[in-house]
């Protein structure tokens, strides 16, 4: 256990150091310095810097040092938590990102709260007697989630309950602190795919586990049927869905780009949207760092997970 946990947060680590060498590589070719140096000068496109402005702007940062030397500075500033300035929005980036993440936590938390235990039930509900009502219609309702894109979603809850209903605001803009009512459309948009795929996967796990031969043997020597689940089933049948749990940290980062763009909510997902479209170079990047670590967290958390479930890992 302790080798594996040491094993992954070296290769962490690797995978880090690549990344960060890649990135600083990538944003410090000439064209992406013109666009930070029209953005800082007030220019109006990259033709209209001139060379000589341009080279005192590289003087002015020191972006005429080697690269070794600026990348060694970089990292540096990075550990002090040093991130740079968003040209857009006048302010630290560490702050800027420290307020943004904080938003898309509560979102995140909320999302684990409730697919967590839902997925998981309804899951095994459905696994636990494949071909039965209960679950052909825990499937159905689980494959029609995962069909539908969440911008569609989020347009068709957008119609229904805000428009329709008047249940809750279109907007999830997050100024003056959150509400439930603020939260609930991206939430319900980011559950309803959520659930609907670990319910598939558990469902999935849970109906071979249900086939093995070791679970008929115990429900023909007349062990309880409650037993043979909790005991024998369930432990096996959880690895799959809570190794996709945790993965579920990296693909929320994708997922809420659309979903906080939609709702206008004010999370890392826009803040990078935002970002991207204006040519913040500093906040793109860090926020590129945020979602490789967290990448690679999800990761190192998933192979703990599954060599705790599963003991044929941990003492092969």
């Amino acid at each position: 256990m302790a080798h594996l946990i040491v094993r992954r947060l070296a290769q962490m680590l690797l995978i880090m150091a690549v990344v960060t060498l890649a990135l600083f590589a990538i944003f410090d070719s000439d064209q992406f310095r013109r666009k930070v140096a029209v953005s800082e000068l007030g220019g109006f496109g990259v033709a209209t810097l001139s060379e000589q402005d341009y080279q005192a702007w590289l003087d002015k940062k020191g972006l005429n040092a080697p690269f070794a030397t600026r990348y060694v500075e970089w990292i540096g500033a990075i550990f002090r938590g040093d991130l740079g300035r968003s040209i857009e929005k006048n302010v630290e980036v560490s702050t800027l990102l420290k307020e943004r993440l904080a938003n898309t936590a509560i979102l995140a938390g909320f999302v684990f709260l409730i697919m967590i235990p839902v997925s998981l039930t309804l899951g095994v509900l459905a696994g636990m007697r494949e071909g039965s009502i209960l679950d052909r219609v825990i499937s159905i309702f689980a494959v029609i989630t995962t069909s539908i894109p969440q911008i569609a979603t989020a347009v068709l809850l957008t119609v229904v309950l805000a428009l329709g209903l008047n249940w809750v605001p279109t907007k999830s803009a997050m100024v003056n602190g959150w509400s439930f009512r603020e939260l609930l459309l991206p939430l319900l948009t980011l559950l309803l795919y959520d659930i609907g795929y670990v319910v598939r996967m558990t469902r999935a796990a849970m109906a071979e586990v249900m086939t093995s031969h070791y679970i008929r043997t115990a429900i023909l020597k007349g062990l309880p049927y409650r037993r043979v689940i909790l005991r024998h089933a369930l432990r096996n049948a959880l690895i799959v869905p809570f190794t996709l749990i945790f993965l579920q940290l990296n693909w929320l980062l994708s997922e809420v780009v659309v979903v906080e763009v939609f709702f206008q909510y004010s999370g890392f997902g826009r803040m990078l949207f935002d970002a991207t479209m204006y040519g913040d170079i500093q906040v793109v990047q860090a926020a590129t760092l945020v979602a490789v670590f967290v990448a690679v967290m999800s990761q190192l958390l998933s192979d703990i997970g599954y060599v705790i479930l599963n003991p044929r890992v941990r003492f092969g």
